[in-house]
C-alpha cells in the first residue's frame, strides 16, 4: 500500500509536512511501516483539498492533521 501526500504549494501551507509527520507516528505505533509506504508528491491535482492524501490508486482525500488518526483507521486498516 501506498500513501502518497502531497507537498505542492497550496498543501504546503496548509500543514503537509505535520501530516506526513502524524502519519509516519501513526503507522510506527501501529507497526504498519513495513506494509505501507508513505511518499511526498508534488501534486495530486486536487489543490482546493490541501492537504490533498491519495492511497494507492484511490480517490484523493482531504485530510487535516486532526483527522490523520480517524484517515488511518478508516483507510489504511
Amino acid at each position: 500500500m501506498i500513501i502518497n501526500v502531497c507537498v505542492g504549494s497550496a498543501c504546503h501551507l496548509k500543514g503537509a509536512y505535520d501530516v506526513i509527520n502524524s502519519i509516519e507516528k501513526k503507522l510506527e505505533e501501529k507497526n504498519l511501516t513495513d506494509k505501507v509506504e508513505l511518499k511526498a508528491a508534488f501534486c495530486l491535482g486536487e489543490c482546493t483539498k490541501a492537504v490533498s492524501v491519495k492511497v494507492d490508486d484511490g480517490p484523493v482525500h482531504s485530510l487535516a492533521l486532526e483527522d490523520v488518526e480517524d484517515f488511518i483507521e478508516k483507510e489504511i486498516l
